[in-house]
């Protein structure tokens, strides 16, 4: 879409222009925090004034367009706007000013039922010189917001702190993440290292270490192999990485004579905050388990959907993914698909409603699932993706982090004790979201320590 804009020397007075705008979401959290005031629950509205950026754009992006100033507006709300409403605004030149080289614009906005919600004149300075606007689409106003984190720490926040073994913390977010999460009472570190390192550590950024305990190991493997000895003894109730490698800790961890095994199949979730999508997202396997066979899957799906519980999904809905959302027998991932969905049938897998192969698309998007004719109780609305491998998993996982905004936080299940496994890259953010969600999963087992 080219939208070229009009110069001031060719508006008239009489000149319209008119577009359509479907309020999201998004757009109604926005419009409330303009207007200071919106309603909840079903009553949630906001007053049409808290639209103003959406009428101010119309005339700089469109008419006149590209160049165009907003020098002032005496618009008044008249109505209230809904999610999903579609508004109708438009434009009509009333006056053009040579001196000043100002046109006044009068606006309407009404809504899908023709009522007049918001009206008033806008003063704009229109371009003095050609240029183009390109949209692959008309603009919308978006609003990026993470509630999920949010959520589950207010969660979280009134059970008491689980004893927590920090693995080598010898860099400034993996100590931070562990101070911060302890200042938020969602932990008891025990900090794990070369203490000398760990004491320079915060020297230099300024942290206070307090009361924190402090055990002096030699380097990172002495630590992972203590903090798992901490964890078998009873001492802690989880484990915690710091800035090691994940398979210099978890290799200590799944060791067979001294590790956490407690006979199930270990896998690792991440908890995504989307902002775009508006609920948590679980994605499993995308740490531990490289090329899980159906065996592996049936367990990597049981603990994501356990999670879910925890974390306050009664019955999720569980997306098995693949490149297709059909069984191709020359696709694997497809079979594994078709086949955990008929053991979720037996009651092999409990808990969730599975459906698949879905591929991501129609997995997250209603839009999409509507498009292709799909008809499943878990298309377009998933709480769990299930991936076919981790590399599959860990790209769809960093993708969402880095091209949608998402925040994430990474937990293994399955072990005598929840494992909080981040990445070296993770900010302490991060960290203190997977303590959160370590803290909700540990104590929904009936205590802080314990087989999970």
């Amino acid at each position: 879409m080219v939208q070229e804009n009009i110069l001031f020397d060719d508006i008239r007075p009489g000149m319209r222009y008119e577009r359509t705008h479907t309020v999201r979401a998004g757009d109604v959290t926005l419009f409330g925090m303009i207007a200071g005031s919106r309603g909840e629950g079903e009553n949630l509205a906001v007053p049409a004034l808290g639209a103003f950026p959406l009428f101010s754009s119309t005339t700089t992006n469109f008419f006149p367009g590209n160049g165009s100033v907003l020098a002032g507006h005496q618009l008044k709300s008249l109505g209230w706007i809904h999610e999903g409403d579609v508004l109708t605004i438009s434009l009509e030149v009333t006056e053009k000013h040579e001196v000043s080289k100002q046109v006044v614009v009068e606006v309407h906005c009404r809504n899908q039922q023709g009522e007049e919600i918001a009206t008033g004149p806008i003063t704009v300075v229109p371009p003095t010189e050609k240029r183009l606007n390109r949209f692959d689409e008309p603009p919308q106003l978006t609003l990026r917001q993470h509630h999920v984190f949010a959520h589950l720490r207010a969660k979280a926040a009134n059970l008491p702190p689980v004893p927590t073994a920090v693995v080598h913390p010898c860099d400034r977010e993996s100590l931070l993440g562990a101070l911060e999460a302890a200042k938020e009472g969602l932990i008891e570190p025990i900090l794990i290292g070369p203490e000398a390192k760990i004491r320079a550590v915060a020297a230099k950024e300024g942290f206070e270490l307090g009361n924190a305990r402090i055990i002096d190991v030699p380097h990172s493997h002495a630590a992972a192999a203590k903090g798992v000895e901490l964890c078998r003894n009873g001492e802690a109730g989880a484990l915690m990485k710091g800035s090691l490698h994940t398979d210099e800790m978890m290799s200590a961890a799944m060791s067979s004579a001294s590790g956490l095994r407690i006979g199930k199949r270990v896998s690792h979730v991440f908890v995504m905050d989307v902002p775009a999508y508006g609920r948590p997202l679980l994605v499993t396997d995308a740490a531990i388990n490289i090329a899980p066979d159906l065996a592996a899957k049936v367990d990597i799906t049981q603990n994501a959907i356990n999670l879910a519980h925890t974390l306050g999904i009664p019955q999720p809905k569980v997306a098995i993914l693949s490149a297709v959302e059909t069984v191709y027998e020359k696709m694997p991932s497809t079979l594994d698909a078709a086949l955990l969905c008929k053991m979720a049938d037996r009651g092999q897998i409990t808990g969730g409603i599975l459906d698949g192969p879905l591929a991501f698309d129609n997995a997250i998007s209603m839009q999409a699932a509507k498009a292709k004719k799909i008809v499943s109780p878990v298309a377009g609305q998933a709480d769990i993706l299930v991936v076919p491998d981790i590399e599959s998993g860990n790209m769809l996982a960093k993708q969402m982090s880095y091209f949608a905004g998402a925040d994430s936080a990474g937990i293994v299940l399955g072990a005598r004790v929840p494992i909080i496994l981040t990445s070296r890259a993770d900010d302490a953010k991060a960290r203190l979201a997977s303590c959160a969600v370590m803290a909700l999963v540990a104590h929904a087992a009936g205590q802080t320590k314990g087989a999970l």
